[in-house]
């Protein structure tokens, strides 16, 4: 969906740096979206810590979904 924006990984901490999105700040879904995306960091091998950010900059619309995804649900 584009709710990704950013993601660095700092080498000599091993913390992976993450910057996602919703699609309104007011999502119904944000907490289950937020800390299902947090476990499945924390899950990976490799960073011993995970720094997830929750950012609404730049607004998220619908020009930041894949093909495949717009397809999947029906915008294309």
């Amino acid at each position: 969906l584009g709710l990704i924006y950013k993601i660095d990984y700092e080498v000599e901490k091993e913390v992976l740096h993450v910057d996602m999105t919703l699609t309104a700040p007011n999502c119904p879904a944000a907490d289950f979206i937020f800390e299902d995306v947090r476990q499945k960091l924390v899950s990976i091998d490799g960073p011993k810590s995970v720094d997830l950010q929750l950012v609404f900059e730049p607004i998220w619309d619908q020009d930041m979904m894949s093909e495949e995804a717009k397809l999947e649900l029906g915008y294309l």
